[in-house]
Formats: C-alpha cells, sequence, structure tokens
C-alpha cells in the first residue's frame, strides 16, 4: 500500500546550500591517522575535499580549514576547526572526493 506524499515528512535537501569555490588546505584527522587535503568547495552543511586515498562513508573526522583574510573579505585570518563525518567518496583519477556533513564547527581565530 502506498502512503501519499502529502502527509509524509520531507527531508530538507542538503545540496541546495550556496556552494563556495575556496581551494584551501585542510589538515583531516580520521582513526588517528592525519591526511592534507584540499578544499574544492564549502556550503553551510559541508565540504567537498579531494586529497589521495580513499575514506570510509560514514566516518567521523575532523578537520582544520585556514581562511586567508583575503579570500574573506576580512581584516583578519580565520581557522576553523570542524567535526563531521564521510557521506560520499568516490575516486578522480589519482586522487578521491570526499564529501562530508559539517556536525559542528568552532573558530579558533
Amino acid at each position: 500500500m502506498l502512503r501519499s506524499m502529502a502527509g509524509a515528512r520531507q527531508m530538507p535537501d542538503m545540496r541546495s546550500s550556496v556552494r563556495f569555490p575556496l581551494h584551501l588546505p585542510v589538515a583531516v584527522r580520521a582513526a588517528e591517522a592525519e591526511r592534507q587535503a584540499e578544499t574544492v568547495d564549502i556550503s553551510a552543511g559541508g565540504v567537498l575535499l579531494e586529497m589521495d586515498g580513499l575514506m570510509n562513508v560514514g566516518s567521523n573526522i575532523e578537520f582544520t580549514i585556514f581562511m586567508p583574510a583575503a579570500r574573506l573579505g576580512s581584516r583578519k585570518d580565520v581557522l576553523v576547526s570542524c567535526v563531521g563525518r564521510v557521506v560520499r567518496c568516490s575516486p578522480t583519477g589519482e586522487r578521491s572526493s570526499v564529501a562530508a556533513v559539517i556536525d559542528d564547527y568552532r573558530i579558533v581565530r
């Protein structure tokens, strides 16, 4: 039996967030190992990273993004510490594209 879509709860599309194409260095920590990556784009709810090697979907990660003042249009550089989880990982040539949801963040400076 099919349920009416009118009564079903709609989940928000996380991909509808505005994405900013920022290529910034990132230190990613998962399972007590640290890897270097680069952002491809960032939104309010997530980030797309490019890195060497694959990551398991569902992995909890911590990452730190250094945002230069000149790129932000601010007076000071900003360092943001984030906690999230991998929602997608796929090989792209010799590297991997890793999409992660940002569950929490803290501005360090």
